[in-house]
């Protein structure tokens, strides 16, 4: 009995193909690519996904074992797609790190760091809240499912073995940025609001009594009344987040 093993170079050229996709994508997956997570877990998950993704779509890879140059040419493109896709996720959430720093400033606690998991840096705490919350809320949702929902819709939007449009992706980069930001400002905006009437008050204040020291007393008043005002928010707040986080994995899985 003689067994045809001629596919396995194909197989394996197009199972690395898909895995440089995923691989790439969930090294910078919020919550699953950050650096606490043992790196044996993160390239599991990678080569199962890569296993199951494969049977989906190892036709659209058009291979030629015998032609070395192209397939590395394949490969960079799949590193750069996945990177375009884990990027955006992660841009997303940095809407969150800008609202952090913002009430953090407004409330007075701007010189009050921790160890960013997601940076491996200092972070503002309240930045480094937010975003620890907004992943246990992916997971909690099942938002995760649109992420992988993208990973599949991705080979329809980027085809492997053509060129991907530099310009398309640039231009989605830029919309999430900008969107991420614009979304960071308004989960802000009230504490903003709060800031700005609560150090024109202490202004008044410091005119009418000069003799009192206004930083002792604003400090602690400003601190109090800002948690109790995020206490209150804070569900608001993540539901805002987490609509726009939708619509973003949404814009990349058009069919989930």
């Amino acid at each position: 009995m003689r067994i045809d093993v001629s596919f396995l170079p194909a197989l394996g050229a197009a199972f690395l193909l898909v895995f440089a996709r995923t691989g790439t994508m969930l090294m910078l997956l919020p919550g699953i690519g950050e650096q606490g997570l043992s790196p044996r877990i993160r390239l599991t998950i990678a080569l199962i996904l890569a296993a199951v993704l494969l049977p989906l779509h190892r036709s659209s890879y058009p291979i030629n074992p015998g032609a070395l140059g192209p397939a590395i040419v394949m490969v960079i493109e799949e590193i750069v797609i996945g990177a375009v896709l884990g990027l955006t996720a992660r841009l997303t959430v940095s809407a969150l790190e800008v609202a952090g720093s913002v009430i953090a400033q407004q409330l007075g606690l701007g010189f009050v760091t921790q160890v960013d998991p997601s940076q491996a840096e200092q972070g503002m705490i309240f930045s480094n809240f937010f975003t620890m919350l907004a992943v246990t809320l992916f997971f909690a949702t099942d938002m995760h499912h649109l992420v992988l929902a993208a990973l599949n819709d991705s080979y329809t939007l980027f085809a492997p073995g053509e060129v991907p449009a530099t310009g398309d992706a640039a231009a989605l980069v830029t919309k999430i940025i900008s969107g991420a930001f614009r979304i960071g400002i308004q989960l802000a905006a009230p504490f903003l609001a709060f800031g700005l009437l609560f150090n024109l008050g202490l202004g008044v204040l410091s005119r009418l009594m000069p003799a009192m020291q206004v930083y002792f007393v604003a400090l602690p008043l400003s601190i109090l009344i800002g948690f109790l005002f995020l206490v209150l928010a804070l569900g608001s707040m993540m539901g805002v987040f987490l609509n726009y986080a939708g619509g973003v994995l949404h814009l990349l899985a058009p069919h989930a």
